[in-house]
């Protein structure tokens, strides 16, 4: 079985781009992958092109071997863009070897050590209480989550002065609890806004009383010594790791004891391979993995299955298919509907929780060309904040 045909897919997943990649081979097999692409997402397919180069004509069982020598032909390490090429190919491959197989992917990592994958919802805004509760309770008369991520930003951060944007944090989490379900758990994601280390720590000591399920990425991830500096302190369950490429950024963070509970993408830092040495190095300081996944049904399948096989996974980020399209910030629920179509059969929770498909080779999905096709591009860029002064805040 050799490589012999690389496809690569403008598409969209309701509101948001994605490129979509699929491997071929010889012998009629198509492996499936997906690319972190919220960065320039035109600058991936040429990108892939070139990469392609090098795994062209291979076999594609030899996951370790290739994805190594797409990294290491690189005259410096490759960052953000590269690693999202990578991630979608090494996507492809583990799902060629799968199918080759007749397995499920997490069979070849060493079988399942879960029989199903908790998962919590995105809501991303900070509505009122009383909407939040509906909200909460639609997605779980629906499909039985139990677990949530809003944002703690209930007042403008850059208009407002601090302590009032710290006190209106925590007077809406207190609203949140003493309004919604006791068993509810939430998640509070402050979206790398907050510029210094003790600002971060203050408005995470604020929510603490009420128990955040975690508090997200607070800070900018480049200097990974200030998250050692926000941990100390900290009495909330400090949660980061989206914006952050390789094992060796994920060691310091480790080493400076700056997270509880890691977040890498599995379709940023470089696919399920690079996925799961960061586990193992995050295990080995007693800490969990929670998977950053705002993306797509594919890349959700993706997920299902490194978290069917690793021992320290925690919980999934997920966003349904079908429904609400991603707005992150302000305080209303997101009224936009849509769907993302082409992946024809996504995992789906049933009582808070995606099952696994022992009977599926691959990822175990199975995905629509013609949607691909028919529902096409769209673009999409960040929303960078001003502040009042005219300069730019972090997005």
């Amino acid at each position: 079985m050799k490589i012999d045909r690389m496809r690569v897919f403008m598409t969209r997943d309701k509101d948001r781009p994605r490129v979509i990649v699929a491997l071929d081979t010889d012998d009629g097999l198509t492996g499936w992958g997906e690319c972190y692409n919220h960065g320039p997402d035109k600058a991936l397919p040429p990108l892939l092109d070139y990469l392609y180069g090098f795994i062209a004509g291979q076999d594609p069982t030899r996951v370790d071997y290739l994805v190594n020598l797409m990294i290491q032909q690189s005259r410096f390490p490759p960052g953000a863009m590269g690693l999202a090429a990578i991630a979608g190919l090494d996507h492809c491959l583990w799902d060629l070897a799968a199918k080759a197989a007749g397995l499920p992917v997490y069979k070849l990592l060493g079988g399942e050590v879960r029989d199903k994958i908790k998962v919590y919802a995105g809501v991303y805004t900070a509505p009122d209480a009383p909407a939040a509760r509906d909200e909460f309770d639609r997605l779980n008369e629906g499909w039985g989550f139990t677990a949530f991520k809003l944002s703690p930003w209930r007042i403008d951060m850059h208009t407002n002065r601090w302590g009032n944007v710290v006190k209106a944090s925590a007077d809406y989490f207190r609203q949140l609890r003493e309004t919604v379900r006791d068993d509810y758990e939430i998640a509070f994601d402050a979206h790398a806004k907050i510029y210094e280390p003790a600002a971060a720590r203050q408005l995470g000591n604020a929510l603490a009383p009420y128990d955040p399920l975690f508090y997200e990425e607070p800070l900018r991830p480049e200097n990974i010594e200030a998250w050692g500096e926000l941990k100390q302190g900290l009495e909330c369950t400090l949660a980061t790791g989206e914006s952050l490429y390789s094992r060796y950024e994920f060691l310091r963070l480790l080493q400076v004891k700056g997270a509880d509970l890691i977040q890498p993408d599995i379709c940023v830092v470089g696919g399920l391979s690079e996925m799961r040495r960061i586990a193992t190095l995050a295990e080995a300081f007693y800490v969990g993995v929670a998977p950053h996944n705002p993306m797509g049904p594919l890349a959700t399948a993706v997920n299902v299955h490194f978290s069917a096989a690793q021992q320290n996974f925690k919980i999934l980020e997920y966003r349904l298919p079908t429904g609400q399209s991603y707005v992150y910030g302000g305080t209303e629920i997101e009224t936009r509907e849509d769907s993302a179509r082409y992946v024809a059969d996504p995992y789906l929770p049933k009582d808070g929780y995606l099952e696994l498909r022992p009977d599926r080779p691959g990822w175990g999905v199975e995905m629509d060309e013609k949607a691909m096709h028919e529902d096409g591009y769209v673009h999409w860029q960040r929303r960078v904040p001003k502040r009042p002064d005219g300069s730019y805040a972090f997005a």
